[in-house]
């Protein structure tokens, strides 16, 4: 909620502005808003993509062959671990990345952002579900359990680094936010926005 009501406000503001620029005959206050590089990296954190579901991963030592060997090693010798632990993450641009820039033209705001990342990922362990089976011969160890945690953390985030769709949502709600902000100036003009690595969206009106 806190980020939306700074999004309006950062919209209302440069609404403002460019207001009192078209009141006083002035375009220099309209081109600082344009090109204010503070308030537009403001806009790109907090158009921030959040992300939430969970995370799981299976380590087990049986085969599930149903061989008879198999059944004989599930009752003496299993050690089958299950753990689930929701996440929370997210996407967005990394503001204090060099290849951020706005450039202006008459008929064009061009806006240079990094392609988006992912920004953090926080696993909720408190609310953490596990499993477990163990062979007769077999005690219980936590250290396993340290084990397939971590694994699970390396795994689920490198999966969500790479996840395509969500990088994909993040630059749509980016793009979206920014159309928002440049608004009162697309009169005239069309907004580019370019990510870098990625390929330029068309023009917006």
């Amino acid at each position: 909620m806190k980020r939306i009501i700074s999004i309006v406000l950062l919209l209302l503001l440069a609404i403002l502005i460019f207001w009192l620029g078209k009141r006083f005959g002035s375009t220099d206050i309209s081109q600082q808003v344009i090109s204010n590089s503070t308030i537009v990296k403001e806009i790109a954190e907090l158009a921030s993509l959040d992300v939430q579901g969970t995370a799981s991963i299976k380590r087990s030592n049986i085969e599930n062959s149903g061989g008879w060997t198999d059944n004989l090693k599930k009752a003496f010798l299993e050690n089958t671990v299950w753990v689930a632990i929701p996440y929370q993450a997210k996407f967005g641009v990394n503001i204090d990345n060099k290849l951020f820039k706005v450039e202006m033209t008459k008929q064009q705001i061009i806006l240079h952002l990094p392609a988006p990342q992912l920004l953090s990922y926080e696993l909720k362990m408190d609310r953490m579900e596990t499993s477990n089976r163990k062979g007769w011969l077999l005690s219980q160890d936590d250290e396993t359990y340290t084990e397939v945690q971590k694994k699970l953390y390396q795994t689920s985030r490198s999966q969500l680094e790479n996840n395509a769709i969500y990088i994909e949502q993040s630059k749509e709600k980016i793009r979206k936010v920014m159309t928002q902000y440049y608004a009162p100036f697309l009169k005239d003009r069309t907004l580019e926005i370019k990510f870098d690595g990625a390929a330029a969206v068309p023009p917006l009106n």
